[in-house]
């Protein structure tokens, strides 16, 4: 019989993080430190912090210990050798561009993206850093896009509204094959429901405001580098960052330039409540996806909803890809009503769903994505990410199933 001790769950990891670092007097959550300053008695030990020789605090723009247990959690939850924590998951995107890209350097990415991220790489594009956008569904379009100035692929688990699944264990292996830095955003799958780190993802990003916090009352965004990648070649790090663990380096320029040089940081009140929100990430993310689909199967058959697009589903054209690589198909979702269902008067009918631009929050909530958050892209980019005008993203909760699927079916009524 093996006398070999069991390894934790994530839950039980996630949940014991801040006293796996022993947190000041014996307290059971890493208390907020609010200092932007720190004290050393011995000037040189400053001076070896600021070099990057000894551990340590010099300035909150940088480093915070509230932050620092946050950073901590997440490495612990994807399972990585460092995280940088920041203050939405937009800085922390951007930080990565802005620190590791320089002009003439090319882009693959998914051309489904959250709008927002899409605006970003454009304005990249505007600073002479080239982005080419992809159906990340497919490996070989990624393929085809690949240029020798490439250095950086970018995708989403689960596409933001339409639900497309990128081809990411396929990608993952040809990025590893052509050296190129593997960016995966884990922010509607979530480290309990998936792994980037088992695709061979060089860098993981999440928007910590969503599933991570839970509640919907602080922001904030983290890199995590898993350590698969090695930096030692990739020809856009500065010497002065080329310190520590060679896995580490990417990280450290994305650390210094993010925080030092651009000033992305996130403030210990938010980490604070990100990290005591994070600790029943998985009892809400996998409510959350029960409910999405059975919520999803009560939509695709209802005669007034004519499209439902949700992995869970076996009319999902990436559904076999999603049940191999996902624990669970998550809590996103969108719908397209019939022609004669006003999408504004429906979500108006709707007595416990939220119109709210948000997800990843308790309460259920849906918005109208063509008039609001994917608006200013125009109807052009909007239909080649198969977003028609009445389409309706909805971000499950974690109500009781059975109130949800009343308050659809009356106001589908």
């Amino acid at each position: 019989m093996s006398t070999d001790k069991p390894s934790p769950h994530f839950d039980t990891v996630n949940l014991h993080s801040d006293r796996s670092d022993k947190p000041e007097h014996g307290a059971l959550h890493k208390p907020i430190h609010t200092s932007i300053a720190f004290e050393y008695a011995d000037s040189r030990e400053l001076a070896a912090v600021f070099q990057g020789k000894q551990a340590g605090y010099n300035y909150g723009r940088q480093q915070n210990p509230t932050v620092n247990a946050l950073q901590n959690r997440i490495t612990r939850m994807e399972g990585g050798v460092a995280s940088v924590a920041f203050a939405t998951g937009m800085a922390a995107i951007g930080s990565i561009l802005f620190s590791l890209l320089k002009q003439g350097d090319h882009v693959v990415s998914s051309a489904y993206l959250f709008g927002n991220t899409n605006s970003l790489f454009n304005t990249f594009g505007n600073l002479g850093i080239d982005v080419s956008f992809v159906d990340a569904t497919d490996v070989s379009n990624i393929e085809k896009a690949i240029t020798p100035n490439t250095k950086l692929v970018f995708v989403e688990t689960i596409a933001n509204p339409v639900t497309q699944v990128a081809d990411l264990a396929k990608i993952g292996a040809l990025c590893a094959a052509k050296q190129l830095v593997y960016v995966v955003d884990n922010t509607i799958t979530t480290p309990c429901l998936f792994s980037p780190k088992s695709v061979g993802a060089s860098l993981i990003v999440n928007s910590l405001s969503k599933y991570f916090g839970g509640h919907g009352d602080a922001l904030g965004g983290a890199v995590t580098e898993t350590g698969l990648f090695d930096w030692s070649g990739f020809p856009n790090l500065y010497e002065n960052y080329k310190t520590g663990p060679t896995s580490q380096w990417g990280l450290t320029q994305i650390k210094k330039k993010g925080l030092r040089d651009f000033g992305a940081t996130l403030s210990p009140e938010a980490a604070h409540t990100l990290a005591v929100g994070s600790e029943t990430m998985s009892l809400r993310v996998k409510r959350a996806s029960d409910n999405a689909l059975a919520l999803a199967r009560f939509c695709e058959e209802h005669p007034r909803v004519r499209t439902v697009n949700y992995p869970g589903l076996a009319s999902h054209p990436q559904h076999a890809l999603a049940t191999t690589l996902f624990e669970q198909y998550g809590a996103l979702m969108s719908i397209e009503l019939d022609a004669e269902v006003d999408c504004f008067d429906f979500l108006n009918r709707l007595q416990y769903v939220v119109s709210s631009s948000n997800l990843g929050d308790t309460r259920t909530l849906a918005i109208p994505v063509a008039h609001t958050i994917f608006y200013e892209m125009g109807p052009q980019r909007r239909a080649s990410m198969g977003i028609p005008d009445s389409l309706i993203r909805i971000a499950v909760g974690i109500e009781h199933i059975d109130d949800l699927i009343a308050d659809f079916s009356q106001a589908l009524a």
